[in-house]
C-alpha cells in the first residue's frame, strides 16, 4: 500500500496493523548528535494509551516503545530511526461477524473497492491503533524542536467539546488539562462530559468531539508563500488523523462572518523591529503560508466512533442487505485520545518545516 509517509526533510513512515504482531515507524532526516532514548518517547505514548479510563476503549496495551536503529550511545546518528511497539492485547475473534460485512462509517467498503482485500480485524491499517506511532514520531520531533528552538516552543492540545457540550473559554486553564481524563481545560465540564459518555456507552452509541492544539514560541518564517504553506500542511496532517472531518486554522470558518477590519490582526512596533507586536490572532499564527511568531492555532472536528452496538443497515461483500452492529472494545468518543495525536502531528510538521527553513535560509 502506498502513501504511508509524510514530511519532506523529516520523513515519517508508519507500518503495521491493529491486530498484527506489532506496529512501528521509521523517522528519516533527524539531525545527528541529539540525545534520545525510549524515556523521551514513552511519556507521550502514555497520554494516548488505551484503557486508562472507562471513557476510552478497554483494549489494554502497554504501548512500550523500542528503538531499533538510528541511536547509538544515547545519541541520534543521522541515520533512520526505527521504532516499534508490540501488540499484546488483540481480540480478533470480536471481528468474526464482520469478516464479510461492511461496517457503515468505516473504511471497509472503500478499502475493498480500492484493493480488493481488507484486514477486517479491527480495521487493519485503517485502525486508529496506527496513531500510536505518530505519537512516537512526534516525541522525536519535539526533541528536534527543543534542540533547535528551545524550551520556549510549547505544543499543547485540549478537548473543547463533546457533542453539543463545549468548554467555557473564560474558564480555560492549561494546567487543568493534565488533571482529568478528557484533556479538558475547563474543570466544570469534566462531570458533565462523564455523565454524557456514560449515557452514550449505555445506549451502545458514540458521539463526536472538537479539540484544539496550540503551538507557542514558534519562530517566524516557517512555511512558504505558495506550495508548502505551513497552514496547508498543518491542515493536511491533522486531517489525516483517523476520524477528523474538519480542520480550522485560527478563526477558521468564523472569518466568513467578519468584516476586513474585524479580521485584520493589527500590528504595532516593539523595541526589536524583527519582533512586531500583534494585537489579535485571527490568522492563527500564519499569514501567507508563513508563521508570524504568534501562537499557531488549529482546531479539529472528530466524528462519532463508527463502531457501535446499534444495528445500522449495510451490505455484505456479496451485495446482500444486512444490519451491522460492531462488537468489541471501542471508544464512545474517539476525540479524547486524539488530543495527543494532534499534538504529535503539529510537532512533526513544525520540525519538518524548521529543517526545510534552515536548508533555504539558515538558522532563524
Amino acid at each position: 500500500m502506498s502513501e504511508n509517509s509524510f514530511g519532506r526533510l523529516l520523513r515519517v513512515t508508519t507500518w503495521g496493523e491493529s491486530h498484527g504482531p506489532a506496529i512501528g515507524c521509521v523517522i528519516d532526516g533527524c539531525p545527528p548528535r541529539l540525545k534520545l532514548s525510549e524515556d523521551d518517547i514513552q511519556p507521550w505514548l502514555e497520554k494516548r494509551r488505551p484503557g486508562q479510563s472507562r471513557f476510552t476503549t478497554q483494549r489494554r496495551e502497554p504501548d512500550e516503545v523500542r528503538i531499533l536503529s538510528g541511536v547509538f550511545e544515547g545519541q541520534t546518528t543521522g541515520t533512520p530511526i526505527s521504532l516499534m511497539i508490540e501488540n499484546t492485547n488483540q481480540r480478533s475473534r470480536d471481528y468474526g461477524e464482520i469478516a464479510r460485512q461492511y461496517r457503515p462509517g468505516h473504511a471497509d467498503i472503500a478499502y475493498d473497492l480500492k484493493y480488493g482485500i481488507r484486514d477486517y480485524r479491527g480495521g487493519g491499517r485503517s485502525s486508529a491503533r496506527e496513531t500510536a506511532m505518530r505519537v512516537a514520531a512526534g516525541a522525536v520531533a519535539r526533541v528536534i524542536l527543543r534542540e533547535l528552538v528551545g524550551p520556549q516552543l510549547v505544543i499543547r492540545g485540549a478537548l473543547t467539546g463533546i457533542g453539543e457540550q463545549s468548554v467555557d473559554r473564560a474558564r480555560w486553564d492549561w494546567d487543568e488539562v493534565e488533571r482529568n481524563p478528557f484533556f479538558s481545560p475547563d474543570a466544570a465540564m469534566v462531570p458533565l462530559w462523564g455523565e454524557q459518555l456514560d449515557a452514550v456507552r449505555k445506549a451502545g452509541s458514540s458521539i463526536g468531539a472538537t479539540l484544539e492544539v496550540v503551538a507557542e514560541g514558534v519562530p517566524a518564517g516557517l512555511g512558504a508563500p505558495v506550495y508548502g504553506k505551513l497552514d496547508a500542511e498543518l491542515a493536511g496532517g491533522l486531517m489525516g488523523i483517523n476520524g477528523v472531518k474538519a480542520v480550522e486554522i485560527g478563526d477558521g470558518l468564523g472569518v466568513a462572518k467578519l468584516h476586513g477590519q474585524e479580521n485584520a490582526d493589527p500590528i504595532r512596533p516593539s523595541e526589536n523591529p524583527m519582533e512586531p507586536v500583534f494585537l489579535s490572532n485571527h490568522a492563527g499564527g500564519v499569514l501567507g503560508g508563513i508563521s508570524t511568531g504568534q501562537p499557531v492555532v488549529a482546531r479539529m472536528a472528530i466524528k462519532p466512533t463508527s463502531s457501535i452496538l446499534i444495528p445500522v443497515p449495510s451490505l455484505t461483500r456479496d451485495g446482500e442487505a444486512v444490519d451491522v452492529r460492531t462488537r468489541g472494545r471501542h471508544d464512545p468518543c474517539i476525540g479524547i485520545r486524539a488530543v495527543p495525536v494532534a499534538e504529535a502531528m503539529m510537532a512533526c510538521i513544525l520540525a519538518d518545516q524548521l529543517l526545510r527553513n534552515h536548508a533555504q535560509c539558515g538558522w532563524l
